[in-house]
């Protein structure tokens, strides 16, 4: 059965795992070829996003680009007072600076009917404590979108953004915040899960953490025809996390 994506070229960074990876799937089901690029891949599709070079070459080998989903990100977890600036400045060389490499390069390439994805986070609206950097550089995505989107309207490009709030991820678990959490119920990982909201699927969706192929279908209707008239938006798929 054709699908209304059929045919289109997306790149999804950061998919090697977590939503990134649940994205590329999502979007290859619906018939689109989909270049999926991160910095732990080894072939060409390595893509380093902090790296103009590394823009450039992945956008020169493509033969058209419909859709950019920028899922790539880091996370760390430090008191304010605590944070090196060096740890403040590689998150938000990820994050941040990384997006804007990345919407830069597709402004410049995309064709009109085109769409941008920024993967955000509820942090970025309402504030963590411990996590001063990722926090601001997701609220710096928040208005990266919107100046993308004034500037790609008469492109005919379309650029929003999606903020998660917890998803059931391999991030978590690299999180120190994490570890010591699971020490603290006597080494089990799934009463630290529970602590942080749950990932039973048996429970409803607002009474859990979401998974990442819940968040890749809402990014397919920010990418799909259903949206069309939608840009500049931030859109929670945060449980009401953030109200």
């Amino acid at each position: 059965m054709t699908t209304r994506l059929e045919g289109k070229v997306a790149l999804v960074t950061g998919a090697s795992s977590g939503i990134g990876q649940a994205v590329a799937q999502a979007l290859r089901d619906q018939g689109v070829t989909v270049i999926g690029s991160d910095i732990a891949d080894s072939s060409d599709a390595k893509l380093d996003i902090t790296s103009e070079a590394d823009w450039d070459r992945v956008m020169a080998a493509l033969p058209q680009l419909d859709l950019l989903v920028l899922s790539a990100g880091i996370s760390r977890a430090t008191p304010l007072a605590s944070t090196p600036l060096e740890e403040w400045r590689e998150v938000m060389s990820v994050n941040l600076d990384g997006a804007f490499l990345g919407v830069r390069a597709a402004l410049r390439v995309m064709q009109p009917g085109s769409a941008i994805v920024l993967i955000g986070s509820a942090s970025g609206t309402k504030a963590v404590s411990g996590a001063a950097a990722y926090c601001c550089s997701k609220a710096g995505l928040r208005m990266l979108t919107k100046v993308a989107a004034l500037e790609g309207k008469p492109l005919g490009i379309r650029v929003n953004c999606l903020s998660p709030a917890g998803v059931a991820t391999p991030m978590w678990s690299k999180m120190a915040f994490f570890a010591a959490a699971v020490a603290e119920h006597d080494g089990s990982e799934e009463a630290a899960w529970e602590a942080l909201g749950g990932r039973d699927p048996r429970k409803p969706a607002l009474d859990r953490m979401a998974f990442a192929p819940e968040i890749a279908q809402a990014v397919l209707f920010l990418c799909g025809p259903d949206s069309t008239g939608i840009t500049g938006i931030d859109l929670p798929v945060d449980a009401g996390y953030t109200i």
